[in-house]
């Protein structure tokens, strides 16, 4: 997991999108073959989206990845709109195949690009938490992709601007596990904020999802400012 000194372009691990989204293919798709079709309809944390719908998002946009459709506005709320309406009429095992091919083909194309893609497996990863949390599967945003997700997570806080925060990681008991982790960068006159949680909840804290029935403790800055979307 990355800490510490700022990570330069120099440095970028290109394989590790890659990485991350195999590994959330080799958990995530199981469990989703497995899950009758009517629990697809449920809610998300994403505003007007069922786990269908957000399934559908992420293979669209892992396949734009993977040919190469990328034009201006792409990823945008319309744009993803516009994908999600038009594998409304799909059956269900074909958004799954999608999706698997997606999470299957796209690392390689990311690693290619150079840098600019790289959010777009993170994003993923926390889209698949968004289904866990859905179905109710525990640790929605934590398991074997987290270490890669926090790396992710670090270098899309420094691209985006958002403020220095020195963040220290609680165990599943609550307890300083040693790890730390310095997300955003440094303005003039601004001390760093400081936060105390776990993985799952720098994960939401980040990505503006639902903070209900976490635990933490953030100074220096506002919740909304360490959101990634915001």
């Amino acid at each position: 997991m990355s800490a510490g000194p700022e990570v330069s372009e120099s440095v970028r691990d290109a394989e590790l999108p890659g990485r991350l989204l195999a590994t959330e293919r080799d958990a995530f798709m199981p469990l989703l073959r497995a899950t009758p079709e009517e629990r697809f309809g449920l809610r998300t944390a994403c505003p007007g989206w069922t786990v269908r719908d957000v399934l559908a998002h992420c293979g669209a946009a892992l396949i734009r990845v993977v040919e190469g459709r990328l034009e201006p506005g792409v990823f945008s709320p319309e744009s993803n709109a516009v994908d999600v309406a038009e594998r409304a009429d799909w059956p269900l095992a074909r958004v799954l195949d999608e999706l698997e091919r997606g999470f299957t083909e796209a690392g390689p194309v990311i690693a290619a690009a150079g840098g600019p893609l790289d959010p777009v497996a993170l994003g993923e990863w926390v889209h698949a938490g968004d289904v866990r949390d859905a179905f109710g599967v525990p640790g929605a945003y934590a398991g074997e992709g987290a270490e890669a997700a926090l790396d992710l997570l670090v270098i899309a806080s420094r691209k985006r601007g958002k403020p220095l925060l020195r963040a220290d990681l609680l165990d599943d008991d609550g307890l300083r596990d040693g790890r730390s982790l310095e997300l955003g960068v440094a303005a003039d006159g601004r001390a760093p904020a400081r936060l105390t949680c776990d993985v799952p909840t720098l994960i939401r804290l980040c990505t503006g999802r639902s903070l209900v029935g976490t635990r933490y403790e953030l100074a220096g800055a506002e919740e909304k400012e360490l959101s990634l979307y915001a």
